[in-house]
């Protein structure tokens, strides 16, 4: 069991130059079924350190009210994590100024055969967020835009 974060976009930009220590970007899509809830042609595998997803930034289904915001005290979260997730938030965020569409799903992978429904949507908007500030929603399409 683990998290699987998928990603789709219309950029057919190469992500991999993109990889470092923390983030992998594969075109190898774990083959979860809640790939079926992206909607853009070029698809890609979000794998950390772990080689899974489980090493960004997550909250859990029912905490998607806390929205995003920066690492506290009183949760830690493990340096890695953070930097992992704030690189991919970067790469994002770069894409969508250049124009991309880009949205993404984050979900629990426990050995389900069918995708559990999404919990949601949400529109991330990027001028209102930093980096650090970034985390996936489980069950969640997350749809990034940028509004300047």
């Amino acid at each position: 069991m683990c998290y699987m974060t998928v990603l789709s976009t219309t950029s057919d930009a190469d992500l991999t130059v993109h990889n470092s220590e923390l983030v992998q970007f594969s075109r190898s899509l774990p083959g979860i079924d809640e790939e079926k809830y992206l909607e853009y042609p070029f698809k890609w595998y979000l794998r950390s350190k772990a080689g899974c997803s489980c090493e960004f930034r997550h909250l859990y289904i029912d905490s998607v009210s806390l929205g995003f915001g920066e690492p506290q005290e009183w949760f830690p979260e493990e340096p890695d994590q953070i930097a992992a997730t704030g690189h991919i938030a970067s790469v994002i965020r770069s894409m969508v100024a250049s124009g991309a569409r880009v949205d993404c799903v984050d979900a629990w992978a426990h050995g389900q055969e069918m995708a559990d429904p999404l919990a949601g949507q949400v529109e991330v908007d990027l001028s209102e967020i930093s980096d650090t500030q970034f985390r996936f929603f489980e069950r969640y399409r997350l749809n990034f835009v940028a509004r300047t």
